[in-house]
């Protein structure tokens, strides 16, 4: 599975070796380092929060991804602005008080 984190249009990809498995943190420390170079602050922002929910809107399947992606769209997630791509691939976006946009995507590995 792959993460993308689109920020002042350049994007880190970020690959979940184990969608069942992963470590939310490690996640973060990429994420606040990309962001950092940017010279962005991620702290008015739950991206701890979203992740597992975007990783596991997608992994597994066993009812069917579209419908879990789906229903976390439905459900939503704070201010993030979710949507569910054909293909299993969910999208967050947000608007950044400095005045930036961040988007999320989780793309399954199948």
């Amino acid at each position: 599975m792959l993460l993308e984190m689109i920020l002042c249009n350049d994007s880190l990809v970020i690959t979940i070796e184990n969608p069942f498995h992963f470590d939310t943190h490690s996640i973060m420390r990429e994420i606040n380092k990309f962001a950092a170079s940017k010279k962005i602050s991620l702290n008015d922002v739950d991206i701890i929060g979203l992740i597992p929910k975007l990783i596991r809107g997608i992994a597994g399947c066993e009812s069917g991804c579209p419908a879990n992606a789906k229903s976390l769209v439905e459900q939503g997630y704070k201010n993030f602005v979710l949507k569910y791509i054909e293909g299993g691939i969910l999208s967050a976006q947000i608007g950044l008080s400095s005045g930036g946009v961040l988007q999320l995507k989780a793309f399954p590995d199948f």
